[in-house]
């Protein structure tokens, strides 16, 4: 798995159905109807997202990283 840019990560969890609900300070968060969960995605300026929290955010959001492609 290589660590995708917050742009990437978006765009990709969004072609899932995930849309986003609202910003929150440097913090994306994201909803999908009939799931309670809202997986908070931070923005660093342009700095890929770390691999153990994107793990988690795939996780979250009941993804694999074949989703990511």
């Amino acid at each position: 798995m290589r660590p995708l840019s917050v742009k990437e990560f978006g765009k990709a969890i969004e072609k899932r159905g995930w849309r986003l609900l609202r910003v929150e300070g440097s913090h994306h968060i994201y909803g999908k109807e009939g799931s309670a969960v809202r997986p908070s995605v931070p923005i660093h300026g342009s700095k890929p997202l770390k691999i153990g929290l994107q793990r988690h955010l795939l996780e979250m959001a009941s993804l694999t990283d074949d989703d990511l492609s």
